[in-house]
């Protein structure tokens, strides 16, 4: 009789216990959250980021569920502020895409895919941009990728062709949301957003303020995180500025150019004539550059990039195309050859220097005639050396191999070609980047002839391929 009255009183008060159980007892981390927490962290040490800024903290810590529109100046980290949200929407278990991500530009896109592959995630990406063949896209989509990054037109093309299904696809990112309506894809973006029909979150990035958001994004009640006027988001910029008039501006930015030395510096120019004039003056004077604007082809604009990243180039001329969204690293100076035609775009210019709490210089060129005054700075004027010294040329130069990922060759393949084929020192080999096609090596400039003439009959893969320096 006792025994039936404890049984039944335990059974009476067991759900009650287990309720207190639970608000007092320390559940444990469910393991999904201790498989991405780890994967971050394996990210941020592959990338060498020993701590994120407040913007990516904050963007990292919005619940999932919500929809995140991001507002934070160029050069803050934005890419880093939605890649890692996106690792913990990804499930290893599903086999189509999952993430989506929209960008204006292909430079863009190479540079999120790079930035993603550099983290180390266990996920496959696949990059479709426009210039890009479209037989090795829709190859790659045979096998498809967790995530998938590209630019409006391409994907809408890759749609239209069924040559990914979108029903897995839970993560929509609308990367430099701004600069696409700008660049006039949003047609393209609503009809690749009409063709999502299971996205549960989207995330929307901009480096500038945006009053109301498209409907056709369909972002509805998201948390808004807006950087764009805070202290800690700002570049520390120092402003100073050239005097000259216009009939002497060429000689005058090379003396600015020969002053700086080899510090890397972007020169920016409102039109691609300009780009080309400032390139016959600099190959004339023997300063090692590189040009860079929306007239070149695909290939070269990627290569021009390549070295600027390897040191072969520390000087870049380039038009607006380079003031945003292009994986350019520590920019010293910035020189406004030709004034932007407005603050917004005289920011993006300046957001390629001082990033990431680093500091810079951006130096406007004026003649008598002009007056800065509507990108609200007040240059100090300073004075240019007599006698201009041109700089020596870089330590670095860059080889061109023809092989690459398509052929199977890795950077394993690269290294121990050079270290142990062409016996070079480890410090000799600079920045490797293996393409679909081909693949580059930055190798001391003083060794570079003899290198190649060493690999002239080498081979990869069992391959005898084509090695020599890149043009």
């Amino acid at each position: 009789m006792h025994l039936t009255l404890e049984i039944s009183f335990l059974l009476l008060i067991y759900p009650t216990v287990c309720c207190i159980s639970k608000l007092i007892i320390p559940q444990p981390v469910p393991l999904q959250n201790k498989f991405y927490q780890k994967m971050i962290k394996k990210a941020l040490e592959n990338l060498k980021i020993a701590a994120l800024n407040q913007m990516q903290e904050h963007a990292l810590n919005t619940s999932v569920s919500k929809d995140l529109v991001l507002f934070s100046p160029t050069g803050s980290g934005k890419t880093l502020g939605f890649l890692l949200p996106l690792i913990k929407s990804l499930d290893s278990d599903v086999s189509q895409v999952q993430s989506l991500i929209l960008v204006p530009s292909r430079e863009l896109a190479l540079q999120i895919e790079q930035v993603f592959r550099a983290m180390g995630t266990s996920f496959k990406i696949t990059c479709c941009y426009g210039g890009h063949s479209t037989r090795i896209e829709k190859n790659s989509l045979m096998h498809p990728p967790a995530v998938l990054i590209g630019t409006p037109g391409r994907i809408a093309w890759h749609l239209r062709r069924d040559s990914f299904k979108t029903e897995a696809i839970r993560t929509l990112i609308l990367d430099e949301f701004d600069k696409s309506l700008e660049f006039g894809f949003q047609e393209d973006m609503s009809y690749i957003i009409s063709c999502l029909p299971a996205i549960e979150r989207r995330m929307l990035t901009s480096a500038t303020r945006m009053e109301e958001i498209p409907s056709f994004t369909g972002v509805q009640n998201p948390v808004e995180l807006n950087y764009l006027n805070k202290e800690e988001s700002l570049p520390d910029l120092s402003y100073k500025a050239v005097m000259s008039g216009a009939e002497d501006k060429l000689e005058t930015l090379f003396s600015l150019i020969c002053m700086i030395g080899n510090k890397s510096t972007l020169v920016f120019c409102n039109h691609r004539d300009a780009v080309g004039r400032i390139g016959e003056l600099l190959d004339h004077m023997g300063i090692v550059h590189g040009e860079f604007h929306g007239g070149m082809e695909q290939e070269d604009r990627e290569r021009t990039l390549l070295k600027f990243r390897n040191g072969t180039y520390r000087l870049l001329i380039t038009t607006d195309l380079a003031a945003r969204g292009l994986d350019i690293p520590e920019i010293e100076y910035v020189i406004h050859y030709q004034l932007p035609l407005t603050r917004e775009a005289f920011i993006h210019r300046n957001g390629r220097t001082a990033r990431m709490h680093a500091t810079g210089t951006s130096f406007l060129m004026l003649t008598k005639e002009e007056l800065p005054a509507h990108l609200g700075v007040e240059p100090e004027i300073i004075t240019l050396p007599k006698r201009p010294v041109v700089p020596q040329a870089t330590e670095w130069d860059t080889i061109y191999i023809a092989a690459g990922k398509k052929d199977k060759v890795n950077k394993i393949d690269i290294v121990g070609l050079l270290l142990k084929k062409a016996q070079l020192p480890k410090e000799d080999l600079g920045l490797i980047e293996i393409l679909d096609h081909s693949s580059y090596a930055a190798v001391k400039r003083d060794r570079i002839r003899e290198v190649v003439h060493q690999l002239k009959d080498e081979k990869i893969k069992n391959k005898k391929v084509k090695i020599q320096i890149s043009n």
